[in-house]
């Protein structure tokens, strides 16, 4: 898939999927020149000081002068069309043109190049021979992934296969020679870093053990073309394009984002080609999309609004809702939707955080409501004082909190009787029909404590809302039961007034992280939109809910069995950082928000970085003293693509001054993103949910922090709640550690989380 918009230039300058991470290796010097280059070219590629010649022996390869030392690859798509495939040594290009090899696959019909002697000498470093000739210097980066799944063998990895097979699945043919003698995961993965993107994960897939069928279904018939397009399009260099994962040069700061963030801002808009059918599929009511951190789920989710508005009639209204849980996010994804739909797109969707959404639906139906808002933390505080003043001993104020908050209104429980029959799936301990009576009345008495005093939550808020809804639904479902009666002929005297807004809010909602909405918006979102075709879209992680909200969505209306997928493959992060955070969450089980088990199988990444850090320190004075050595560690990297999360609000602070101290500029990301552009990103754990960066330090994971201390306390009178607190603690670990892409930090003082035994070698 191409990322495209039209050149203010007659030239269109495009960069093959893997170039611009071959590019942004290079010495600062040679990306200056680059840059320059790429300006010049677009400007007037037969400017005498380019040198723009075809290689000798290639009918479409070109290579042009990027400095003295250092030229430019570039296939001629046709006319004015070229697509810059590498930038090497000079002396690499002259020793090398029948190395070279390009074409279109003829199973994806995508455009390929393969450096045969940089993938032979990437190959060589593992240990293979090449069947081939020395290698000479190769300037692509040296590093390649660690191995992974079963031991290394003698016998070649994939002799069960033959020739025909493996370019049935659309590996690269020129390669086939070298992958028959592969014998180790670390030559196959010497092999995959430099292979054409699809060729790799369809070897690390047979390597894994999955069936040849299946990897035939799930990675290669997603974008295979079909035998016309084959037929005709063999030599169609035009087409082909279209289906290769490019991105378009329009302008110097197109580039100079590339150049500066390393690939990093283009992937968070692309959208690979085996998500594509999930983006475009007729869905029968909901559908699901889950996988885990970096995997591309809400790449496909913005994708999905941007399909569902394509469908949308003309009109100047906002049918289709993109929601969220916090604040952070919801800026992110409008920002996102922007530059991958541009202004059109974005005036049909209306873009909230879901509590934003409830605070909408509420203040319609009592505009002068003046209560203020608490958090979770001040009503357990309202809980704990009217224990105290009641003198009731039976029940503790977070037991009640949580009955209050997951049961009463998480379910939009409004009487003592539909209490009695309330589910209470989760809560571990259970109560009996006289002790729910007790638990009602302290409810109602926590209530009117609440509305005494002029305060609400926003789970208040979130189950008002749902009622609303809910209501507003069976309004309009009774109208259009008796609009059915008469024969579909509308009654004009009772539909004149209140008919004209009592329709559904949207035709489409999409939800990110939609493993953090609690029951209570589950019912609001499924009261605001018809149960019909393509009615709702989520996408999550439940190994990455960080908020206490349980939910079984069958159970709320929003039915998605037979309508989830799943995505498995990461784009964001190494496979170094993401065998790391997985090691955090242990062998605990993770829901899938329908009653089954959610798993991170087969949940791998092709990228290849330096192996985490991990250091510990006496105490919190030297451990900020090792942030700020590892920031200067990272001098190359850009400060605003660096970030330090912590477990509290007072070490985000603390860690701020001691970074001021040291000339290390710093912003603090408040729950409306960071406050300011420049320097290091600091913030809490919660904070980070939804964000990335290059390099990123984990600080502050000692036990009695990650988890904290209190959380211990349940394990014996609370047995259920004990393990929830600490699949929170785990997934917020876990969270924060998939935020890093190239490089992750962890420190410490005193002794480390206990969810970092994994990692730390035993002494």
């Amino acid at each position: 898939m191409t990322v495209t918009s039209t050149p203010r230039t007659g030239v269109t300058l495009r960069l093959l999927d893997k170039a611009d991470k071959e590019i942004v290796k290079l010495d600062r010097a040679v990306l200056g020149a680059f840059y320059k280059f790429q300006h010049d070219f677009r400007r007037n590629p037969d400017a005498g000081g380019l040198d723009l010649k075809q290689l000798e022996g290639h009918d479409r390869l070109w290579s042009a002068r990027v400095n003295r030392e250092w030229r430019a690859l570039m296939i001629r798509l046709g006319g004015h069309d070229w697509l810059l495939v590498s930038v090497k040594h000079r002396s690499h290009v002259h020793k090398n043109l029948d190395r070279f090899n390009y074409g279109i696959n003829h199973i994806t019909g995508a455009i390929e190049y393969v450096d045969l002697q940089v993938v032979e000498e990437s190959v060589l470093r593992r240990g293979l021979t090449p069947p081939t000739a020395p290698a000479a210097p190769v300037s692509a980066p040296s590093s390649a992934p660690e191995p992974v799944g079963p031991q290394p063998t003698e016998e070649p990895l994939f002799g069960a296969y033959t020739d025909q097979q493996l370019a049935d699945l659309g590996v690269t043919e020129p390669l086939i020679p070298i992958v028959r003698k592969l014998t180790t995961d670390d030559e196959l993965l010497g092999l995959a870093e430099y292979a054409p993107r699809h060729t790799g994960e369809v070897l690390l897939r047979l390597r894994d053990g999955i069936p040849y069928d299946d990897v035939m279904e799930q990675v290669t018939a997603p974008v295979a073309v079909t035998e016309p397009e084959r037929s005709v399009g063999s030599d169609d260099w035009q087409a082909a394009v279209d289906r290769s994962q490019t991105v378009v040069i329009t302008d110097d700061e197109a580039l100079q984002s590339i150049l500066e963030e390393g690939d990093f801002g283009r992937w968070k808009i692309f959208l690979h080609p085996t998500q594509e059918k999930l983006v475009h599929r007729r869905y029968s009511g909901p559908a699901r999309v889950g996988g885990g951190p970096g995997t591309g789920k809400t790449i496909v989710a913005l994708h999905r609004v941007c399909h569902l508005v394509g469908q949308l009639p003309p009109g100047h209204t906002k049918p289709v809702l993109l929601t969220t849980f916090n604040r952070n996010l919801a800026a992110d994804l409008r920002a996102r939707l922007l530059s991958l739909g541009g202004p059109e797109v974005l005036a049909r969707v209306d873009i909230a955080h879901v509590d934003q959404l409830a605070t909408r639906i509420v203040s319609e139906a009592d505009p002068g409501n003046a209560k203020r808002r608490i958090d979770d933390t001040s009503a357990l505080r309202e809980w704990r004082e009217l224990l105290v003043e009641t003198g009731e001993t039976r029940w503790n104020a977070e037991f009640l909190s949580d009955e209050w908050n997951q049961v009463i209104l998480g379910q939009a429980v409004t009487s003592r009787s539909d209490y009695f029959t309330a589910r209470r799936a989760g809560r571990g301990r259970s109560v009996t029909r006289a002790e729910r009576a007790g638990i009602w009345q302290l409810a109602e008495r926590f209530t009117q404590r609440l509305e005494t005093k002029g305060l609400e939550t926003h789970r208040q808020v979130a189950e008002r809302a749902a009622r609303l809804e809910m209501a507003r639904k069976a309004r309009i479902d009774r109208r259009a039961e008796e609009r059915e009666e008469r024969g579909g002929l509308h009654n004009l005297h009772v539909e004149a007034g209140s008919g004209a807004w009592l329709r559904y809010r949207y035709r489409h909602i999409v939800v990110d992280e939609a493993q953090d909405l609690s029951a209570a918006h589950w019912k609001m979102l499924r009261a605001m939109v018809p149960s019909e075709p393509d009615d709702i879209f989520l996408v999550g992680d439940t190994h990455q809910r960080i908020y206490d909200n349980q939910v079984t969505l069958g159970s709320l209306g929003v039915h998605i069995r037979g309508r989830s997928s799943r995505l498995t493959l990461s784009y964001r992060t190494t496979r170094e950082i993401l065998r790391d955070a997985v090691r955090v969450l242990g062998g605990a089980e993770y829901d899938d928000l329908d009653g089954d088990t959610d798993t991170l199988a087969g949940y791998r990444s092709i990228l290849h970085g330096t192996e985490p850090s991990l250091r510990g320190a006496r105490s919190w004075d030297e451990e900020m003293d090792l942030l700020v050595e590892q920031l200067r560690a990272w001098h190359d990297v850009p400060r605003e693509a660096t970030a330090i999360c912590v477990p509290t609000n007072d070490m985000v602070t603390q860690v701020g001054d001691r970074l001021a101290r040291s000339g290390i500029a710093s912003s603090e990301i408040t729950q409306d993103g960071p406050r300011g552009d420049q320097g290091v990103h600091i913030g809490t754990m919660y904070r980070f949910k939804g964000l990335e960066y290059r390099c990123l330090i984990i600080a502050g994971a000692a036990e009695g922090l990650v988890p904290r201390a209190s959380v211990d306390a349940w394990q014996h009178t609370d047995p259920s709640r004990h393990r929830r607190e600490l699949h929170r603690a785990q997934s917020l670990l876990f969270v924060a550690a998939t935020r890093a892409r190239d490089a992750l930090a962890i420190t410490w003082h005193g002794e480390p989380s206990r969810f970092l035994a994994p990692l730390i070698p035993a002494s």
